[in-house]
């Protein structure tokens, strides 16, 4: 599982670090290099122009740029502001012996690429714009850490940063870097190890992660299992029944046994021939004991998506609502507690919960604990967050996701793995990163209808990463 690791925390585990056998100043010197290397990898040799603050992002810096000149580059430091006397960056200041220069845009337009090393993801105030129009000067920006001016905690700008073409971080991504806006600035993101000692990161408990395979298992088919085995998933269809078409069908092709689309509100029509159709009544319905998944919401008109919600809950059932279940919650947050995930998108979230405006992790997070329900707050940079507090951020979405129906098909493929019995946090994480896996496998041209069948390649891809993975840790 990959970790994410706030910059509070990160500062935590460099307090750590001396204590179980490294020290800071062989931290900033193994970071330097880390940064050296990976210029040298992607870049050819051209001129330098490394741009250092006071702190230890600019003591890595130092340490880059003397890699790179004992490498034959040509490189200029040119320091925003001196180290902090002491310091491990002041060491990796002293043991800088090229030019030195003060900073202005002719130097940096004359370079061929210019190293960010001024301010690292724990930045809590806005950069000077002074800094931000020497950085815009760059014909090519790298950052070390994170690009100057993104909050390393929440992907939120402070002042105006400048994007960068690619950002080396250290020991662990930071959830500015997955977050956005942040994260649209970051170019191609690196993330390497520089030695930090396993004890010191022991330290901090996750409970953040980055949604990959390696965080969840997803459901086994047994040599002697049956339908039955795989769970009946149940899903209420109203007048745009093909919301829950769509549902259904991604239901079907993660894996539920049975399906049944209750049209318990008009009739329906165009479902494939292995779905059933029932027009019972909802509470005749929920006389079976075997329908203990439910979908509600995609496509059933807010006032009947809000009656049959509070019947759901009142029978007890695993329950996933979305769509116009969530919109009949609107300012009735209390409405869902009972519900087991929430998947809203911005805007819906904003209707349920009127009252949160922080950072997108802490909105989910504080909603999760709200509700009781696993929240699934949608986008780009989707966060899912559970109400203990554990929490994973999605980066694997394409812009073509961004197309009516994907919701409801993203819905139908969290309720299929509830209905194979994932605890909910692992089934709504699943979820989304298959969800975003499915439509990078269709390509261009994507439109909601194609998801469902690509599905079957998402599994398999996410199959055989948990596997790699797996085989890397033995």
């Amino acid at each position: 599982m990959e970790t994410l690791f706030t910059p509070d925390e990160m500062s935590l585990i460099d307090h750590e670090a001396p204590a179980n056998g490294m020290s800071v100043t062989d931290l900033m010197e193994n970071a330097g290099r880390a940064v050296a290397r990976i210029i040298r990898r992607h870049h050819h040799p051209c001129r330098v122009l490394v741009l250092t603050g006071p702190g230890n992002n600019g003591g890595d810096g130092y340490v880059a740029a003397r890699h790179l000149e004992d490498a034959g580059w040509p490189v200029t430091v040119a320091p925003i502001a001196p180290p902090r006397p002491g310091s491990a960056a002041a060491q990796a200041a002293a043991a800088w012996h090229g030019l030195t220069v003060p900073p202005d845009i002719a130097r940096i337009r004359a370079a061929d690429l210019v190293i960010d090393a001024i301010f690292g993801a724990g930045l809590s105030r806005e950069i000077d714009p002074a800094i931000t129009t020497l950085l815009a000067a760059a014909k090519t920006l790298i950052a070390i850490d994170i690009p100057s001016g993104i909050d390393g905690a929440t992907g939120a700008l402070r002042g105006h940063p400048v994007h960068a073409h690619r950002t080396i971080t250290f020991v662990a991504r930071k959830p500015g870097h997955l977050l956005l806006p942040g994260k649209a600035y970051c170019g191609t993101l690196h993330c390497t190890e520089i030695g930090m000692p396993h004890a010191a990161i022991a330290r901090i408990r996750p409970i953040l992660w980055r949604n990959t395979p390696a965080l969840w298992q997803l459901p086994t088919l047994a040599a002697s299992g049956h339908k039955y085995d795989r769970g009946h998933l149940t899903i209420l269809a109203g007048p745009m029944s093909g919301a829950a078409i769509l549902a259904a069908n991604a239901a079907r092709r993660t894996g539920v046994g049975l399906l049944t689309i209750a049209a318990t509100n008009g009739p329906i029509t165009g479902t494939s021939p292995g779905i059933m159709i029932r027009n019972d009544p909802l509470p005749d319905l929920l006389t079976d004991p075997r329908r203990r998944t439910w979908l509600c919401g995609p496509g059933l008109g807010i006032e009947h998506a809000g009656t049959a919600l509070a019947t759901l809950i009142a029978a007890e059932r695993l329950i996933l609502a979305d769509a116009d279940a969530l919109t009949a919650c609107a300012v009735h947050p209390e409405r869902l507690v009972g519900v087991a995930v929430i998947t809203p998108h911005d805007g819906e979230f904003a209707r349920i919960f009127p009252d949160l405006t922080d950072d997108k992790l802490t909105r989910a997070r504080t909603a999760a604990s709200i509700t009781g329900a696993v929240t699934v707050l949608k986008g780009e940079d989707t966060v899912i967050a559970a109400p203990d507090g554990r929490a994973a951020i999605n980066d694997n979405a394409p812009p073509s996701l961004a197309t009516a129906g994907s919701g409801d098909t993203l819905a139908g493929i969290i309720a299929g793995l509830l209905t194979q019995g994932m605890p909910e946090f692992e089934a709504a994480c699943a979820g989304v990163w298959l969800h975003s896996a499915a439509a990078n496998t269709h390509g261009p041209g994507l439109i909601a209808e194609d998801l469902a069948d690509a599905i079957p390649t998402a599994l398999a891809a996410a199959l055989n990463r948990a596997l790699n993975s797996a085989r890397n840790t033995t």
